[in-house]
């Protein structure tokens, strides 16, 4: 049955991080001068096997989860990610599973996953241009390898959305580019404010590009109306092009926070339960499963960390900032944003 946190919110969206690892070094989130050679990601005895994965995923579909996310890091570097999704579709019985990714391996790995039965993609495309989406990835790879594996998915028949974070003096200028040819490709675009996760990107209130001003900017351009929400709690405020050409996303944590329809959980690559994105510790479940929980011990664990959630950062980010004060969060390459 549904369970709710301290503020009448359900758990109904499960993230899980497959890796803590990606191919990528996008300053946003795993900057290269922080997570370099030398790095300590995770072992493989620290990372939930695929057993556990689906044991920790059925226990949270029972306590009323209905979407399940599969992130990382990069999570197509997890060779095993299409059973997994075998698992959740077919032997759990997940109503919706999706997938976030780079897009780097997408054109290699698209059939396996259509094949396994994933409903979604996101694919995270921050530019268009060479050179800016070099800078943005943090290893100068090349944007027509992410646009072919987008092509390739697409033609597989996935409903895809683009992720692209927007940053002011960064890629801001792209924005009119990237709705003209995701637009004319079918493909909803997401248009993210730059926000303050982890502890290591260099975030600036400076650098974010206010949804309202996204959204006007484009508007200009192809004039748009607003959409009413498919479900409680979706994360982005929704737009169509009145030309009927589509719609785009705003996801607007800093500008216009949604805390009180929050109903996400983040299950990191070593089994930690987070109940926020910008969480400062997470709750061991892997630990609890391998202490040797059964399944009614799993479900009690789990319901007593979601009970226990308070969490509202962005409804107080403000009033942090303003006051000077600020806390360690976990990195958002570690649960998977």
């Amino acid at each position: 049955m549904p369970v709710q946190d301290q503020l009448g919110r359900t758990l109904h969206d499960l993230r899980i991080s497959v890796t803590d690892r990606c191919n990528f070094r996008c300053p946003y989130c795993m900057p290269k001068e922080v997570f370099g050679p030398d790095h300590p990601f995770l072992r493989q005895p620290e990372l939930m096997t695929l057993p556990e994965l689906a044991r920790i995923a059925r226990a949270f579909v029972a306590l009323g989860v209905e979407k399940v996310r599969l992130t990382g890091g990069e999570p197509l570097l997890r060779p095993d990610v299409p059973e997994l999704v075998r698992i959740l579709k077919n032997d759990i019985g997940v109503p919706d599973v999706a997938l976030t990714t780079n897009g780097w391996f997408l054109e290699k790995m698209a059939p396996a996953l259509r094949a396994a039965g994933l409903d979604r993609l996101n694919v995270s495309v921050d530019s268009l241009d060479e050179a800016t989406g070099g800078r943005l990835n943090g290893l100068g790879f090349n944007v027509a390898r992410v646009l072919r594996g987008v092509d390739a998915a697409a033609a597989l028949g996935f409903p895809i959305k683009i992720n692209c974070v927007v940053q002011r003096g960064v890629n801001d200028a792209e924005i009119p580019a990237l709705c003209e040819y995701f637009r004319a490709r079918g493909h909803t675009l997401r248009f993210i404010e730059f926000m303050d996760v982890g502890n290591t990107n260099h975030w600036s209130a400076g650098q974010v590009v206010p949804a309202r001003e996204i959204v006007a900017k484009i508007n200009a351009a192809w004039p748009l109306e607003p959409v009413v929400p498919a479900y409680r709690g979706e994360v982005a405020a929704r737009y169509r092009y009145r030309d009927g050409r589509g719609e785009i996303g705003i996801i607007s944590s800093v500008t216009e926070p949604f805390c009180r329809d929050c109903r996400r959980a983040r299950l990191s690559a070593d089994g930690k339960l987070y109940t926020c994105l910008f969480a400062s510790v997470g709750s061991d479940v892997l630990g609890c499963l391998r202490a040797g929980a059964d399944d009614a011990a799993l479900a009690a664990f789990l319901t007593r960390v979601w009970g226990d959630r308070r969490d509202r950062y962005s409804d107080e980010r403000a009033e942090l900032l303003a006051a000077g004060r600020s806390r360690a969060k976990v990195e958002m390459s570690y649960i998977g944003g």
